[in-house]
């Protein structure tokens, strides 16, 4: 025989019926923490990998804290926070550079662009040298959300208060590969105000960035046109860069 259940027991009276429940309040629109540059502020590690996934290819930039405090723990935070995707590498000189940063969305870009850290002081023993990794700046306290890969010996910039954090020590022919058939031509200012927009439309052929990640240690969960002799801004409109 299948079970049962017993049947329901007669009421002298019919039940009322309950009041509907009440509508649930809409949820919050997620926080996208993009958009609050001052939430983001772990220390990184003393050394770690960041994994960058491109429409060239992957290279690996190796982070040394030691190097630059400051400018290791902010690159650490923009990674974690996976401000990277869909980044352009939007200046591209051979022998020289390759710069990137500069976010597809304006409104992101509008806020990163004044969320500046201070210097970190040069170490007699790192230099601005192939491969090494630094942030573009347009002077003294400006390092905030761009960067450059030194694409031969540059240090000729480390009197000019250019820090490398990093290197890339995996996939540098990648980087040295990036596009570079618009030069500089792409405007920084337009960048920030139009973001990846104005980018699409004119300068269709830009590499980008498709991921960056953090590379976790082993048993370690991740978390959630003329060449310029030094960087320096095109427009004032543009955040920091090292043609900044």
């Amino acid at each position: 025989m299948l079970a049962q259940t017993p049947p329901p027991a007669k009421s002298a009276a019919p039940a009322t019926k309950s009041a509907a429940p009440a509508a649930k309040a809409p949820a919050a629109p997620a926080v996208n923490p993009l958009l609050h540059p001052e939430s983001l502020k772990a220390i990184a590690p003393a050394t770690f990998e960041a994994k960058f996934t491109t429409t060239k290819g992957d290279f690996v930039v190796t982070v040394h804290r030691d190097w630059s405090p400051l400018g290791a723990d902010r690159f650490y935070n923009l990674v974690r926070a996976r401000y990277f995707t869909n980044v352009a590498f939007f200046r591209v000189l051979p022998g020289f550079i390759v710069q990137f940063g500069m976010h597809p969305d304006p409104k992101v870009g509008a806020v990163w662009q004044d969320a500046k850290i201070k210097d970190d002081p040069a170490k007699p023993t790192v230099h601005n040298t192939k491969g090494t990794v630094v942030f573009a700046t347009a002077g003294p306290g400006t390092r905030s959300n761009q960067f450059f890969v030194n694409y031969g010996d540059n240090r000729s910039l480390d009197s000019q208060g250019f820090t490398p954090f990093g290197e890339v020590t995996e996939g540098m022919d990648i980087a040295l590969a990036i596009n570079s058939a618009y030069g500089e031509r792409p405007d920084q200012g337009r960048i920030l105000t139009e973001g990846a927009a104005y980018l699409d439309k004119s300068f269709p052929s830009l590499d980008k960035i498709k991921t960056a990640t953090i590379v976790p240690a082993a048993g370690v969960v991740a978390p959630a046109g003329t060449k310029s002799t030094a960087p320096a801004a095109k427009s004032t409109a543009a955040p920091p860069a090292v043609k900044k």
